[in-house]
């Protein structure tokens, strides 16, 4: 294993994606990601414009000889999802990513690498830097904050974009073409609570769940992975009545968009009970630890004694809160029937976090079919009404509609079978893919979403694949050389 990512292929690629990893970026603090893409943007003699959402807009002219084709829009994000193992000292605001190669892949030292969507932005700025690659009008769009709401997309503008092509790198499957994505919303449940003081002979136990993958709430979804969230529910539910537990402290999951690999809670038990209760928690979590051998081996299910707490939830609303968050969806709620193997519906319950006046439970809703979204929408509502919490949905964005009869998709299948001898397989994606969103305000775009390979995106286990990359590249640049003519103004 070493870092020295500079001799990897392709080298424009690579060395821009390389002075990526040094500046921070994760969601909501893109100050400096900004700042350093719009002086990128300057040294080539190209202005950046940014707009009050916090995107940049890059253009650069046609190379000659191509200036009579589509204008074509390169987009990627400028964020990174900001996630690292326990025990890793990272502060993603200040501190560099240290990137790593290992076989054939590259991953982060104890966080995630970026490379979503790092390696799109690394292309894009290898297409503004060349001098050699040959293609028509282009614009850059960077947009912000796409991993915590995609803020900068629903800021974007009308009648800012020129052109009538978009390219999104924003796919984690070399080899497929993507042409649709499931829409997305966000549900916040806060439930009301009431702390008591903790009995005086009370005893202490710490809770906690670790070791988890997580992954991508949307592309890991189907992977029935471990949810932290869930099992330490489970816990306490099985537990709860037969030793009078009352949590003190509960918190899980640390993002909207990434399935909770952590959770942990301190309870409040009766003197001479909580000898029982570590008995009966190492009985759960060896059954858990069964059903998930397969998909998630490393969990680890720790229960310990600690100080005795001074405060714990009141029993009634123990139960209410234990029972809110068993009841709460997670997973996938339906396959498509039209697509082998795509999830239609599913729900992430993604973070949870008490105070001494609320518990506030947080999910992303996602789905390709409308009706399907209210229908989930609708039972976290109604175990909101059940538990007498209030209920906020909020952040919704539009899935994006394949169109059969885009030409760029008919393009670039012929450009892959030509570099690559054989078919990209063209489908939709449970993820979010700002496309949806973009196309809700510039609907005659033609868009197209394809990226290298990446597993884990949203995990510290996040790498990309480095043979994908150059064939990423390559699609890329023979794509843009053969963008079709535009149309003959009358």
């Amino acid at each position: 294993m070493h870092s020295d990512i500079s001799k990897l292929r392709p080298a424009e690629v690579w060395k821009h994606f390389c002075s990526l990893t040094r500046i921070p970026r994760p969601s909501g603090h893109e100050e400096k990601i900004r700042e350093f893409m719009s002086s990128f943007a300057a040294s080539l003699g190209l202005p950046a414009i940014q707009d009050d959402a916090g995107n940049i807009l890059v253009r650069k002219p046609a190379t000659p000889g191509m200036e009579n084709r589509k204008g074509v829009i390169l987009q990627a994000h400028l964020d990174m999802v900001p996630q690292k193992k326990s025990g890793t000292r990272h502060d993603f605001t200040r501190d560099p990513i240290i990137p790593v190669i290992e076989g054939e892949w590259v991953q982060a030292r104890g966080t995630t690498l970026g490379a979503d969507n790092g390696i799109g932005v690394a292309a894009i700025m290898a297409v503004l830097s060349s001098s050699s690659l040959q293609h028509g009008p282009l614009e850059a769009l960077l947009t912000s904050n796409e991993e915590n709401g995609m803020t900068g997309a629903f800021g974007l503008e009308p009648a800012v974009l020129r052109g009538d092509i978009l390219l999104n790198l924003d796919s984690e499957d070399e080899g497929e073409l993507f042409t649709g994505c499931a829409g997305g919303l966000e549900a916040t449940l806060t439930v009301p609570v009431r702390m008591t003081e903790a009995e005086q002979r009370d005893k202490g136990i710490e809770l906690r769940i670790s070791g988890l993958k997580g992954g991508h709430s949307g592309m890991d979804i189907h992977l029935s992975r471990g949810n932290a969230n869930k099992i330490i529910t489970r816990i306490l539910y099985e537990t709860r009545d037969r030793y009078a537990l009352r949590p003190a402290s509960l918190h899980g999951g640390s993002l909207r968009n990434a399935i909770a690999r952590e959770a942990e809670a301190v309870l409040a038990v009766p003197d001479g009970l909580e000898g029982a209760l570590l008995d009966e928690i190492r009985l759960v979590a060896d059954a858990v630890r069964k059903e998930l051998a397969l998909a998630d081996p490393d969990i680890r299910i720790e229960a310990f004694p600690t100080a005795p707490p001074v405060r714990a939830l009141d029993p009634q609303d123990t139960r209410r809160l234990i029972d809110t968050i068993y009841a709460c969806p997670h997973g996938v709620l339906r396959m498509s029937d039209s697509i082998p193997g795509l999830v239609e519906t599913s729900n992430n319950l993604a973070r949870i976090t008490m105070s001494e006046e609320c518990a506030i439970l947080e999910c992303l809703l996602r789905s390709s079919v409308d009706s399907a979204r209210r229908d989930i929408e609708n039972m976290i509502r109604s175990v909101a009404e059940l538990a007498e919490a209030d209920i906020l949905f909020d952040g919704g964005y539009p899935g994006w509609e394949p169109d059969p009869a885009s030409r760029i998709l008919e393009q670039m299948q012929d450009v892959y079978l030509s570099c690559f001898g054989t078919h990209p397989t063209v489908r939709a994606v449970h993820a979010g893919l700002e496309c949806g969103i973009i196309g809700s305000t510039y609907p005659e775009l033609d868009m197209i979403s394809f990226g290298p390979t990446i597993r884990s995106p949203h995990s510290p286990d996040e790498r990309v694949h480095i043979g994908s990359v150059e064939r990423f590249w390559i699609l890329l640049q023979e794509t843009l050389k053969q963008v079709p003519l535009a149309k003959k103004q009358p």
